[in-house]
């Protein structure tokens, strides 16, 4: 038997996390030298996709921006699952630049699914750069019923080259050696006001949407953007990660993870009425609820209930503290989505191994 909370989250999430925020791509800044800013677009409340094009001359498609995989693919014409249907699909046969693989399947592993394809290589373009000769994977199966009904044509990883598939090179990596780009870094903005668009900043940093000082943070992990957190703490209480703990700083989730024990522990100390189990709660409740605080690296980044309430009508909220990592990790791990890019400006800095926080404007 379904649970209250889920009974209620079926009716209500479809109709408010359907409604997406608008951009135009002229809102891309101009190169000449300078770094590029790209719009996103959200969708479903969950994940933010960027317009790019593949081929000669380009199709178009819209890509999940993902900081925890390294690998670039789209939907294929040879791809007839329902998943694969209702997408824009590449065709290779209208791409003049197109140039297939050594036909190797490949297999790759998401939250959302699996998805199963064949190494290809084309001319990549987001906005005004320009990746040749990019490696990528052409799905030629989808083995997932939320990409049937999802927003978005494939995803773009932009973890560390060596979580690649082997052989390949990302293509911020390409961009990077090709000197497409003037630093080897990237940045993100999301936006918490429906007039600002959320951008992704690639090969420099615009300081106009953070306020103060970046704060750099050394990564720990070679494959992803993973950071050491000292401890998650609520009213001056230490709540989780005592002793220590990673997180991973993963742009393709929405919420906030980490050990199913430790986020009911702090579930008890975000709810009004600590015995109400549900995480569904009225948003005008947010005035009660205290921030998490995140020390990292020394110093504090506290995330106020304006983000992780995420709302599902007008009125519901739902608190958006996820279990499970435990699955991934056997030490306590951390997953700091979405919910806390929206608050923090974050520089992902590959030349130098490290991340960059401030409070977003």
């Amino acid at each position: 038997m379904k649970t209250l909370q889920e009974v209620v989250l079926e009716e209500i999430k479809p109709k408010y996390f359907l409604e997406e925020q608008s951009y135009s791509l002229s809102q891309e800044t101009t190169l000449d030298h300078k770094f590029s800013s790209h719009p996103l677009r959200k969708i479903l409340n969950m994940a933010y996709v960027i317009n790019i094009t593949i081929g000669t001359p380009p199709q178009e498609f819209r890509v999940i921006i993902d900081t925890s995989s390294s690998d670039l693919w789209v939907s294929s014409i040879y791809c007839q699952s329902p998943s694969c249907c209702k997408h824009l699909r590449y065709n290779p046969k209208a791409s003049s630049s197109f140039q297939s693989g050594d036909g190797k399947h490949i297999n790759l592993r998401y939250g959302c699914g699996r998805i199963m394809g064949v190494l290809a290589t084309d001319t990549v373009r987001i906005g005004r750069l320009i990746a040749r000769s990019q490696t990528f994977v052409l799905s030629m199966n989808q083995l997932s019923g939320a990409l049937e009904h999802a927003s978005y044509d494939g995803i773009m990883g932009l973890a560390q080259p060596s979580l690649a598939i082997h052989g390949t090179t990302p293509i911020f990596d390409n961009l990077n050696k090709n000197r497409i780009i003037p630093e080897p870094v990237f940045a993100f903005f999301i936006s918490s006001w429906p007039q600002k668009s959320s951008l992704l900043m690639l090969g420099g940093v615009d300081h106009a949407y953070h306020k103060g000082d970046l704060k750099w943070v050394p990564v720990t992990q070679a494959h992803l953007w993973q950071i050491a957190v000292d401890r998650i703490s609520i009213n001056k209480m230490v709540v989780a990660c005592s002793g220590g703990c990673q997180a991973i700083v993963d742009s393709g989730s929405s919420v906030l993870a980490g050990p199913t024990q430790v986020v009911r522990n702090i579930f008890k100390h975000t709810k009004p009425n600590p015995k109400e189990k549900s995480q569904l709660d009225f948003c005008d409740s947010s005035k009660a609820l205290p921030p998490i605080i995140f020390t990292i690296n020394g110093m504090d980044f506290p995330v106020s209930p304006k983000y992780y309430l995420q709302k599902v009508s007008k009125d519901i909220c739902f608190i958006s503290f996820h279990g499970g990592t435990e699955d991934r990790s056997p030490s306590e791990t951390w997953i700091l989505g979405d919910i806390f890019l929206r608050a923090y400006f974050t520089v992902f800095d590959w030349g130098n191994y490290r991340l960059s926080l401030a409070p977003s404007v």
